[in-house]
């Protein structure tokens, strides 16, 4: 967040007659001009852009254990609308704060998208999805978005990326499918279902979300979201919070502070800007990482058993995001 500082230089200008014309008199008190040498190296935006990418995916990639951790406590109602509260009261504090103006009429259909595909849809479906899918199943089945957000990129902003960027698309897409797919006996269920929804809705926030981070700040664009969506998950969590029990474990409120602050808000912030920076469809291929990170999670803190395919998955995986990554 930087605020725009402008500054006005004034000069003097000499001016001088024909008869006697103007010379620069030299100031014996200046400071000698600095030697002229190599400028400082700089960033690249497409280096800087793909590492906010990259952290963005890294939280993303807790949001499966963490949603396992909270479910030990809580029912799902309670934690999405809970977690998305607590994210906008985070949000919502932070724009008061510092006084940042309402957007343009013109954005807020777009943030509307943002609050129903990221706040509100992806996350409702996800943990429903968890109840009887296992986290590292629900993983990969989630691997598909880096393409569903790319397609509805395309769609919805009118980018075109080369063939060769729908070819490696295609291929992390079905090496995803496959172990998906091997993993649940061939027979998708009810879990599989609600998670192929989710990769729609979130397909569509995460463009909207992008093509907005543009002309907003990252952090401005998950953060009105979050405010406009206040009127639902303020009523859904009072409605879960007297219908179903809640019991407060170090698991459960370690996930959802995690749901509420680092995947809800902080993960959202850095990933907008990242994707405003390097493009969408680029940003989306980083997130092929995501399931497999979302693996090793599984074990380190759920104790689930690594499938033996995940290796091999991830190999495949990663060779076709540095496809996607190098092509135009």
């Amino acid at each position: 967040m930087r605020d725009n500082d402008s500054a006005i230089a004034t000069a003097t200008i000499a001016v001088g007659t024909p008869e006697a014309p103007a010379t620069a008199t030299p100031d014996p008190s200046a400071a000698p001009a600095a030697p002229i040498g190599p400028a400082p190296a700089r960033r690249s935006p497409l280096t800087g852009g793909a590492l906010l990418a990259a952290l963005g995916v890294a939280a993303f990639s807790l949001t499966f254990p963490a949603t396992a951790w909270a479910l030990e406590g809580m029912s799902a109602w309670t934690v999405v609308m809970l977690r998305s509260v607590l994210a906008a009261v985070l949000a919502g504090g932070a724009l008061a704060v510092l006084r940042v103006r309402l957007p343009e009429r013109r954005h807020w259909a777009g943030i509307a998208v943002v609050a129903g595909g990221v706040v509100l849809g992806f996350p409702l479906l996800t943990t429903l999805a968890l109840q009887t899918s296992t986290t590292s199943h629900a993983a990969v089945v989630v691997g598909l978005l880096p393409l569903t957000t790319a397609a509805c990129s395309a769609v919805r902003t009118g980018a075109r990326p080369s063939r060769t960027f729908w070819a490696a698309s295609l291929v992390g897409a079905v090496v995803v499918i496959g172990f998906a797919v091997q993993q649940s006996g061939g027979a998708p269920g009810r879990g599989d279902l609600l998670l192929f929804a989710a990769l729609l809705v979130c397909a569509a926030g995460y463009t909207e979300g992008g093509r907005l981070a543009r002309h907003l700040p990252g952090w401005q664009v998950i953060g009105w979201a979050l405010v406009l969506a206040l009127p639902v998950t303020v009523t859904g969590t009072a409605f879960a919070l007297s219908a179903e029990p809640v019991r407060l474990t170090a698991h459960s409120v370690a996930g959802l502070l995690w749901l509420a602050v680092g995947s809800q808000f902080l993960g959202l912030v850095v990933w907008y800007r990242g994707m405003a920076a390097i493009g969408i469809s680029k940003a989306s291929q980083l997130q092929l990482a995501q399931p497999l990170l979302t693996l090793v999670w599984s074990v380190l803190l759920l104790g689930e058993h690594l499938p033996p395919a995940a290796p091999v998955a991830a190999m495949a995986v990663l060779v076709c995001i540095a496809v996607t990554q190098r092509s135009r």
